[in-house]
């Protein structure tokens, strides 16, 4: 395998490409990556792997790519249950069950879309779910994708204002299919990849799990915690920190970069070479590391 994570290395785990709710398509993310300083990317577009054949086929000279997913999962301990995100790198594209659970969850968030469409128009708002997915050009369709055709519609100025409680976020928000945690990260270590809680203290996203969970889910296979994101305070990031070093976790960071979609520029944060190197050698799925 090809050492990319050399001293002021740069490496940004986490981004999202048109395969899924990005605003740049997979060929188009890695040139991005390339353009902004960055040695090694990961596209870990929600529940899909559809982004990383034409990543590759794009690769420029000079940056490394890690082949991931972000996978949209559950804990069942709380009432309601809690949504979070696991970040699934490395893993077998072909591994049977796990194919059969991300087709799943898929297929649940194109109805749930389809949905939630259906209950704007009842409301008379002028939004079409042909256009919609024909936006969404094959990728995962989720909220952002409506928040976008809301813009087109001049109804709201921003994605935030989208999902802010008048729309998105509340009066015509429904549930979503995902994957009971503990059965993902089991799934993602069957098909040799390496599963990392996405920010696991984010408040100001809605409600987080305890540390108690997240202890159960390291002794579960849970390989690390996205402790440096945006959407984590100070306080936040030191918090996990911490509990990544009780419990011997791997410390990530990376920008969660969507695009136009969020403000975050790619490699607003980082993960240090060292993290990398742990994390690459855990991984037995897809083999070694892409490079342009």
């Amino acid at each position: 395998m090809i050492s990319d994570s050399g001293p002021g290395r740069r490496i940004d785990l986490h981004a999202h490409s048109t395969a899924s709710d990005g605003t740049l398509s997979p060929a188009e993310l890695v040139r991005a990556a390339a353009d902004a300083g960055l040695d090694v990317v990961a596209i870990t577009d929600h529940d899909t792997t559809a982004g990383w054949a034409p990543a590759l086929a794009a690769l420029p000279a000079g940056l490394s790519l890690v082949r991931g997913a972000e996978l949209s999962c559950r804990w069942f301990g709380a009432d309601p249950p809690v949504p979070l995100h696991l970040l699934a790198y490395l893993f077998d594209p072909d591994h049977p069950e796990l194919v059969a659970e991300l087709a799943r969850v898929r297929t649940a968030r194109e109805e749930r879309g389809e949905r939630i469409v259906d209950l704007l128009r009842a409301d008379g708002i002028d939004v079409d779910w042909a256009e919609i997915l024909t936006a969404a050009a094959g990728g995962t369709v989720g909220r952002p994708h409506i928040a976008q055709a809301l813009i087109r519609a001049g109804l709201v100025g921003t994605t935030s204002e989208a999902f802010g409680p008048d729309w998105l976020g509340e009066r015509y928000r429904l549930p979503k299919e995902d994957i009971e945690v503990f059965h993902a990260v089991r799934l993602v270590r069957a098909a040799g990849g390496v599963p990392v809680f996405a920010h696991p203290r984010a408040s100001r996203r809605g409600r987080v799990v305890p540390d108690e969970l997240i202890a159960q889910l390291a002794a579960a296979g849970l390989a690390g915690l996205e402790v440096d994101h945006e959407d984590h305070s100070a306080e936040e990031r030191a918090h996990v920190r911490a509990l990544a070093a009780d419990l011997g976790l791997l410390v990530t960071g990376s920008s969660d970069f969507h695009g136009t979609h969020k403000t975050v520029r790619l490699g607003a944060f980082t993960t240090a070479p060292d993290v990398y190197e742990r994390l690459v050698a855990e991984a037995g799925g897809v083999t070694g590391i892409a490079s342009g």
